[in-house]
């Protein structure tokens, strides 16, 4: 009998493959910073018997139904709205995912972009670039206070809890909704539960890091942003599709909010020319959530051990449920 065979969509540093390369026929897409064409990965899903995935990797019932010897699907991400999980439990696939080892590295990024947001960084940086600064004045990109604030954080999962602690070495108020009350959470940073709307209406900066579902898609609306304050700043590291892009342009274009920090779009990548992209109060970074050295190369490395628990017999570390 030989190797079992495992497929990865993206290109990974080959040192972290040597041990794996031992017990398995590894296969691989040679290319960083260019998905899997989908026929490609299709035509691999035939033979293998697990695949790496990234979160632009769509696993469907088309693909699933043509792998007959898959096993299992390791996701290199904590969400998964990729995959379809019905579909893989139908076919007998595990699917795995990511958490915790990326929890503190992504609220280091959702706490930076908020204030780099909120104090204008990008947009001063960029002043100077273009030459325009000329002299000191007393409002020159005189952005907006972090400290006692009040910060609302939509899905109070591990990602959020670390935004809430790094909230409160800033003294700011911290609000929370969840599908569920965290009462933990309440009792060791102060957290106070809210509704929704009361999010939005008492929030000086919104956080989203609410997975993506039906309940959630579009959750921020034309009618949440009419619910903001007029000097409130959206900051979105959860998915793209929360947000409804359009809504969001407008009320930036109407002062309806202040600004805006975005990690995620709804059509990734996006180019120089996405609309969101011309306004110069709002901050565009591309889905780096998770990208520090350290926490890319533990995610990768929890994905190969994932996918080496399931076919080796001992279990997969991080399924999904």
């Amino acid at each position: 009998m030989g190797k079992a065979r495992i497929y990865i969509t993206r290109k990974i540093p080959n040192s972290l493959l040597a041990d794996y390369e031992k017990i398995f026929s590894v296969r691989m897409w040679e290319k960083e910073d260019e998905r899997v064409p989908r026929e490609v990965l299709l035509t691999e899903a035939k033979t293998a018997d697990g695949i790496l995935t990234v979160l632009t990797d769509q696993v469907d019932e088309e693909l699933l139904s043509q792998a007959a010897n898959l096993k299992v699907v390791a996701n290199l991400a904590v969400g998964y709205d990729n995959i379809d999980l019905l579909a893989a439990k139908k076919h007998g696939v595990i699917v795995t995912n990511t958490p915790d080892v990326l929890s503190e590295t992504t609220a280091d990024l959702g706490f930076a972009l908020l204030m780099a947001t909120g104090r204008r960084v990008v947009e001063a940086n960029e002043f100077i670039k273009n030459d325009r600064w000329k002299e000191w004045a007393p409002y020159l990109l005189a952005g907006t206070d972090i400290h006692h604030k009040t910060i609302g954080i939509l899905g109070m999962g591990r990602i959020g809890e670390g935004i809430a602690r790094r909230a409160k070495g800033f003294n700011m108020m911290v609000r929370y909704h969840n599908r569920t009350r965290k009462e933990a959470a309440e009792r060791q940073l102060g957290a106070i539960y809210s509704s929704f709307d009361e999010l939005l209406s008492n929030s000086d900066f919104i956080v989203s890091v609410v997975p993506l579902s039906k309940k959630t898609e579009n959750i921020f609306n034309k009618q949440a942003f009419e619910k903001m304050k007029s000097s409130a700043i959206f900051i979105n590291i959860s998915r793209g599709g929360v947000v409804d892009e359009d809504a969001l342009l407008q009320a930036l274009k109407e002062g309806k909010i202040k600004a805006a920090g975005l990690d995620v779009f709804k059509e990734e990548p996006i180019s120089s020319e996405h609309p969101l992209m011309g306004m110069p109060n709002v901050v565009c970074l591309p889905h780096i959530g998770s990208a520090s050295e350290e926490t890319r190369t533990a995610m990768i490395n929890l994905c190969l051990n994932n996918l080496k628990g399931v076919l080796c017999g001992s279990g997969a570390i991080t399924p999904i449920d």
